[in-house]
């Protein structure tokens, strides 16, 4: 990864950890969704970034897009893995 994670979890405020559902943003999936949506690039140049192809890099934002989707509408914490 390029970059470094900045926390483990996102969570929705007032509820305990311990209490919530969680989905789990692999390594990869941050650093996909990092270059598509905050460093703004098309797929083709994240994909290349990323060493991988067009197809994989589409698959693994589909797979990211549908997890934080997830968290936000079922009020699921988000743990991002650093490894």
């Amino acid at each position: 990864m390029r970059h470094e994670i900045g926390c483990e979890y996102f969570k929705p405020v007032g509820v305990p950890l311990r209490e919530l559902e969680e989905v789990v943003l692999e390594r990869e999936e941050v650093e996909a969704l990092k270059l598509s949506k905050v460093d703004e690039l098309d797929q083709k140049v994240a994909a290349e970034s990323m060493g991988i192809s067009q197809a994989t890099f589409a698959r693994i934002m589909a797979k990211a897009n549908r997890k934080v989707a997830e968290a936000i509408c079922e009020g699921k914490a988000i743990k991002l893995l650093k490894e």
